[in-house]
């Protein structure tokens, strides 16, 4: 093997984010990859194809909150960059059962944190010059933005959710980690996430698959809350670039520039499926379209100012949300088999996080 591959551990990297990062760095060939994933119902080693045999990937099971295994897997893969992408991460379960959510994102998160302290403390010379430990987070930490402004590294915390309140506990517990121990950190808050294998609650393939089924497509209120969509396939080179590229310390927003309503989004959809897999009777798929009840502490809209990223690393993303729609309704078009065998399985693309108290 090549030695002067960078090695990277890469926590969550079954998931629908981390499992694009693992796909982008094994493609490389820069780096030698280990994915460490509990595979819990996100967790998917189907979304690692042409990747869990090839020689610079290893992949092992384990929680980042089992402090054993954790070491262990440091001991073993001797990382250079720790990307840090496990997590809970779905706002409506968190709402149904936020004890998972505390116990990943928040105990996984200090678990991690002290042992890759552990770790780097042990290095010398380059290699403990060299380390990096890169946070992934969200920008739902900030929570709600009215019409207007954007979210920027110095927007205050503000979380609105279970899930993002354990995430914002997290964000501090790496920061702490850096000014306290000294542990070489990075951060990042991305928008939300859509492409291909994203498991089937998320908003956009939960539309494409309800769609596909002839189900109704329920939008919460009136559809107006917004989002600032960010392909994968973007987010992973973004976390590429800040690990290699980013200050020690500081953190970034990425930002795909897409802003949207909800209902929006789910007529883009439905426009996309309409050419390219038209239902039988002749209707669009819109008028499958079905308004519901609100989600408790809806977050109205959220919006990224990424410029820092872009001004200071150079990066930019390489998908608009016109192009990066149309091709992600193509791949679940195409990738039926994968979806199908999720939904066949534990998961119910059922509604959930309507629960007003845990």
């Amino acid at each position: 093997m090549n030695t002067r591959m960078r090695r990277a551990l890469v926590t969550g990297g079954a998931g629908f984010i981390g499992s694009a990062l693992v796909r982008r760095l094994v493609a490389s060939g820069a780096w030698q990859v280990t994915t460490f994933d509990k595979l819990t119902y996100a967790g998917n080693l189907e979304s690692l194809p042409g990747v869990l045999d090839a020689p610079q990937h290893r992949f092992v099971q384990g929680d980042v909150a089992d402090e054993v295994a954790v070491r262990r897997v440091l001991a073993e893969s001797q990382p250079e960059v720790i990307f840090h992408l496990a997590a809970e991460s779905h706002v409506d379960r968190s709402i149904d059962g936020p004890r998972e959510f505390l116990q990943t994102n928040v105990v996984g998160t200090f678990t991690l944190l002290t042992e890759a302290l552990r770790y780097h403390q042990a290095l010398e010379g380059a290699a403990r010059a060299c380390f990096r430990f890169l946070h992934v987070s969200t920008d739902e930490v900030f929570g709600s933005l009215g019409d207007t402004g954007h979210f920027t590294e110095q927007t205050p915390y503000a979380p609105s959710s279970p899930y993002s309140a354990t995430k914002a506990a997290s964000d501090h517990l790496v920061r702490a980690w850096h000014h306290t121990y000294g542990l070489p950190v990075l951060l990042t808050n991305c928008s939300n996430n859509y492409g291909p294998y994203q498991f089937p609650e998320k908003l956009i393939p939960h539309m494409i698959v309800r769609a596909l089924r002839g189900e109704t497509l329920p939008v919460y209120g009136t559809g107006a809350n917004v989002r600032d969509w960010l392909h994968v396939d973007d987010h992973a080179s973004a976390l590429e670039c800040v690990a290699t590229a980013g200050r020690v310390g500081e953190t970034y927003l990425v930002s795909g520039h897409n802003e949207a309503r909800n209902l929006d989004l789910v007529h883009a959809l439905c426009s996309h499926l309409d050419v390219l897999r038209p239902r039988a009777d002749g209707q669009s798929y819109a008028a499958q379209i079905t308004f519901v009840t609100d989600r408790p502490g809806h977050d109205f809209r959220y919006a990224i100012d990424a410029s820092k990223l872009t001004r200071e690393l150079g990066w930019q993303p390489a998908h608009t949300l016109t192009d990066g729609l149309a091709a992600t309704v193509q791949w679940y078009l195409e990738h039926e088999r994968w979806w199908q065998r999720i939904l066949s399985g534990a998961y119910r693309a059922d509604r959930i996080g309507l629960a007003r108290a845990a």
